[in-house]
């Protein structure tokens, strides 16, 4: 039965994901425990005509004896070869997947400057190809599949078999591999998000005002915005889904437009160190203040990363009633915890969300009011207390969202 569900779930990421086309290029970047879900990938790209699939492997364990072990000089240095494969492989049109089995707690004992480093050197080295993805030049997702220390921190209390089990079956659910025909629910649900999209669309609120236990917050929105959800059309045009599970619609803010307090509502999995019951406190758009019950050293370095990184570039919208919510499971991995709730994005916005975006400069986003940094990291706001209400042009104000569900 496993297997079965493994083929499928192979399917979806390559046929619904990315949308292999025949004679595409397909990238993999995954950890050696997902090697047999990556094996069955292969095997589909193969299937479909993939001109190569070429796998990066990772090691998280690896990793963390190199942010220990490793000079401050070799923490910086980011191979040119890395670089220049990724950029020519993008510049050929290949198609990217992401394959992630994180252990939350990974880094928790690593000091967080030595993180930091390497994280700001590799940001800066992938520069041009992060400006491929985020423009939708070529097609892109991202997948999970359990590890050992994810299933057992999610399920402790049960064998280690068990833990492993019971994940699975949560990342099954979410991604609709138990229906029948999973690849048809996921276009079902596809043009459920679009109507919501094409809502958003034609209103384009001015602001969105948001209350909630410890939150009260006011986004601007520019003028020229586009919500997208679901997927998005490469320069191919092809249609692919970036993220599996995917609930949200989103747009970005104006930078400088975003005033108030916000507090998450599930802990951030942040490069294998956890933050917990942050609190932000923002005005004219930059966090001047911010506190966390745990993690706080870790959100600093965070913030300080450069300058674009103490605002927000992306505001996402999810029912607190999506399948992934109804697992009733905190699952410490953004993938699924940003699709259980409304969440927020520290850094870089994507500029396809604003009229024209993708052919903009770094200069001319910004004179837009579009946020640019070296980093992108979302995090979750949303609950079954939070209502969100829309200005409009006029001033009147628009139910979106009330006690988490939509109202649109």
């Amino acid at each position: 039965m496993l297997q079965e569900k493994l083929t499928k779930y192979g399917e979806l990421a390559v046929k619904v994901g990315i949308n292999l086309q025949e004679n595409q290029g397909l990238v993999i970047n995954a950890p050696i425990s997902a090697a047999p879900f990556v094996r069955e990938v292969a095997k589909i790209a193969y299937q479909i005509g993939a001109k190569f699939v070429h796998t990066d492997w990772n090691d998280e364990e690896l990793t963390k004896i190199k942010f220990e072990l490793a000079s401050e000089e070799t923490l910086k240095d980011v191979q040119d070869w890395i670089v220049q494969g990724r950029e020519k492989m993008a510049e050929e049109g290949a198609a990217f997947l992401t394959v992630v089995a994180s252990n939350p707690d990974l880094l928790k004992a690593v000091d967080p400057e030595r993180v930091s480093i390497a994280n700001k050197a590799q940001a800066q080295a992938l520069q041009k190809y992060r400006t491929y993805i985020q423009t939708a030049k070529v097609s892109w997702a991202v997948v999970s599949v359990p590890s050992i220390e994810w299933a057992a921190k999610l399920y402790p209390g049960f064998s280690a078999e068990e833990q492993v089990a019971r994940l699975w079956e949560n990342i099954f659910a979410v991604t609709r591999i138990n229906e029948e025909d999973p690849v048809g629910a996921w276009e079902t649900h596809i043009k459920s998000l679009q109507n919501k999209l094409a809502t958003l669309n034609s209103v384009k609120f001015d602001k969105l005002h948001y209350k909630g236990p410890g939150t009260d917050l006011t986004i601007e929105l520019p003028k020229e915005q586009v919500w997208l959800g679901g997927g998005m059309n490469n320069d191919s045009g092809t249609y692919f889904v970036p993220n599996l599970p995917t609930e949200e619609v989103f747009t970005l803010p104006v930078k400088t437009g975003v005033n108030g307090v916000v507090s998450s509502t599930k802990p951030l999995n942040l490069n294998g160190n956890l933050v917990e019951d942050f609190k932000l406190t923002f005005k004219e758009g930059e966090i001047v203040e911010f506190t966390a019950k745990e993690g706080y050293e870790v959100l600093k370095k965070l913030l300080e990363t450069d300058e674009g990184a103490r605002y927000l570039g992306e505001v996402a919208l999810v029912p607190h009633s999506s399948p992934v919510s109804k697992q009733d499971v905190i699952f410490y991995n953004t993938l699924f915890d940003e699709n259980a709730s409304c969440h927020l994005a520290l850094g870089s916005a994507y500029p396809i969300c604003i009229e024209g975006g993708a052919s903009l400069t770094k200069e001319q986003l910004e004179a837009k009011g579009v946020n640019t940094s070296m980093v992108h990291v979302d995090f979750m706001i949303g609950s079954g207390e939070l209502t969100i209400h829309g200005e409009k042009a006029d001033g009147s104000m628009v139910l979106v969202l009330e006690n988490g569900e939509w109202a649109i």
